[in-house]
């Protein structure tokens, strides 16, 4: 690395301390500390994904999300939680599951105070306040906050039931039921 190089990544790093943010989109206002944060942040706007994957055509916003999605076809995942051994292909996805053991939730509902593992979590809940519902079965219409809870609803229309038991074979339409089952099996109480 060149020393001007290394003299603008620390120029960059400063402003997470500092709270600098000098560059703007011009769509939205939103700020941020380095041109190319700002850059990756104006595809969201074009909706530009110049990074493709090699495997399956899917493209992404930036290499890193693109380097992350590989994983889903090689199944690596190079990130393990210190204290179950659980691990995780992206390492905000071992951050989010290492809050359940510290029980750490740190974002919090400016509305009735409700706090969560993350972003996305307390995203989701505010659409309760809102009424926000965003998103729609094209088969029946009914709406649901998260993409999540349609993606299960439509399997009440598809029949598909992925999820199975290594024991018995019996298949569920979401991972919360298989586990719940699977309990029956090792006589499990958790409740």
């Amino acid at each position: 690395m060149l020393k001007s190089d290394l003299e603008s990544n620390l120029v960059t790093h400063q402003r997470s301390h500092t709270g600098e943010k000098p560059f703007s989109c011009l769509q939205c206002g939103k700020c941020f500390i380095s041109k190319s944060n700002l850059d990756t942040h104006e595809r969201s706007h074009t909706g530009e994904k110049p990074f493709p994957c090699s495997r399956c055509g899917k493209c992404f916003i930036t290499k890193a999300k693109l380097r992350a999605h590989q994983r889903s076809h090689t199944g690596e995942k190079p990130f393990s939680c210190s204290l179950c051994g659980k691990c995780f292909s992206q390492k905000s996805h071992l951050v989010k599951h290492e809050r359940i053991h510290t029980g750490e939730k740190p974002y919090s509902c400016s509305l009735c105070g409700k706090c969560f593992i993350s972003k996305s979590n307390l995203n989701i809940h505010e659409r309760i306040h809102t009424g926000e519902k965003p998103y729609l079965c094209s088969l029946c219409g009914k709406c649901f906050t998260d993409k999540l809870h349609l993606v299960r609803h439509s399997r009440s229309h598809t029949g598909e039931k992925p999820y199975s038991c290594s024991e018995c074979g019996k298949c569920f339409t979401s991972k919360s039921n298989l586990v719940r089952h699977e309990r029956s099996h090792t006589g499990e109480r958790p409740y």
